[in-house]
């Protein structure tokens, strides 16, 4: 089972022709309120994929708590530890252009108040598989991670949004999913080399965990088990970019979750992450498995590897 410890958002999306520049203002085409948060986004994505799955976290006593949760809720996501606080439901602002190209503002509301105490410890044991993000309190994540690295569990952790990881956080970690700009700001924290694929190496080497960097169109690479490997990405005609990093998150946990070698993992993750490029707004893109499968076809057929050395 896939625990999902993270942020449940209510996303407030408008299509303009581009992204305004600062002190700007332009008229948008559409708008759309739909469920998000890249925990929410994380857990359907890997449901999807095919996963048993459950969220912990919290959302507000107000009318946009049901909207958020709507989506896992159909999936037949657990939402058992997901609490109720007093205040409000997460936010994100989501401008989205032409390109599919997208710029978020995110308030935290309810998910600033995620206490590490929603996860208990009988869910946090070896076979099961704890999947984090950072846009909930960076205490409360460091104590789940470390809680599960000492029951047994799997620790993923996307490291997004960019922020300094606390050397404990790093320890308790089997994998860390970040994209090309995270991966530079880490490297700068570390004193890693900055390129994807040198920090990718170093971080691999120094502290034992598979690292994963996406690199949006390009596709991705890892370094794990010695190895690092380069996937490119399945070519799709791009209509929304929003949550693309979150479904290549979700579909890489359930991978890993139900047994799957690195290459077939990866394969899986970068087909669904461009699948999820293909319809507006985060997760009513999200991929099904018998599509995600088809398309992982193409991509393991451009994977890579070689020996770190």
């Amino acid at each position: 089972m896939i625990i999902v410890f993270g942020s449940v958002n209510l996303d407030l999306v408008a299509r303009v022709p581009r992204l305004p520049q600062p002190g700007e203002t332009i008229t948008g085409s559409h708008f759309a309120t739909l469920p998000g948060g890249k925990g929410a986004n994380q857990a359907l994505a890997a449901r999807r994929a095919g996963a048993k799955v459950a969220v912990a976290g919290a959302v507000g006593d107000d009318p946009f708590a049901a909207d958020a949760l709507s989506g896992l809720d159909a999936a037949g996501v657990d939402l058992r530890w997901v609490r109720r606080v007093s205040a409000p439901t997460g936010v994100a602002l989501i401008h989205v252009d032409a390109a599919g190209q997208n710029a978020i503002t995110v308030i935290p509301g309810a998910n600033a108040e995620v206490r590490a105490d929603a996860v208990p410890d009988a869910g946090l044991i070896a076979g099961n598989t704890l999947l984090l993000q950072l846009e909930i309190p960076m205490d409360a994540v460091c104590d789940v991670a470390a809680r599960a690295k000492r029951g047994g569990a799997r620790v993923i952790l996307n490291a997004a949004p960019a922020a300094e990881l606390p050397a404990g956080l790093l320890a308790a970690l089997d994998v860390l999913i970040v994209n090309a700009i995270e991966a530079s700001a880490l490297a700068v924290a570390l004193g890693m080399p900055g390129t994807p694929e040198e920090f990718a190496a170093a971080l691999h080497k120094r502290h034992g965990l598979a690292v994963i960097v996406t690199l949006g169109a390009l596709g991705a690479l890892a370094a794990a088990d010695q190895t690092l490997f380069t996937i490119a990405a399945p070519a799709v005609k791009v209509v929304d970019t929003t949550g693309a990093g979150d479904t290549f998150a979700g579909v890489l946990a359930a991978a890993l979750d139900r047994g799957a070698p690195w290459p077939d993992t990866l394969a899986e993750a970068a087909a669904a992450g461009s699948l999820a490029c293909t319809a507006r707004g985060a997760q009513a893109a999200l991929p099904h498995g018998a599509a995600i499968r088809d398309a992982a076809r193409q991509a393991a057929s451009t994977l890579v590897s070689r020996p770190l050395r």
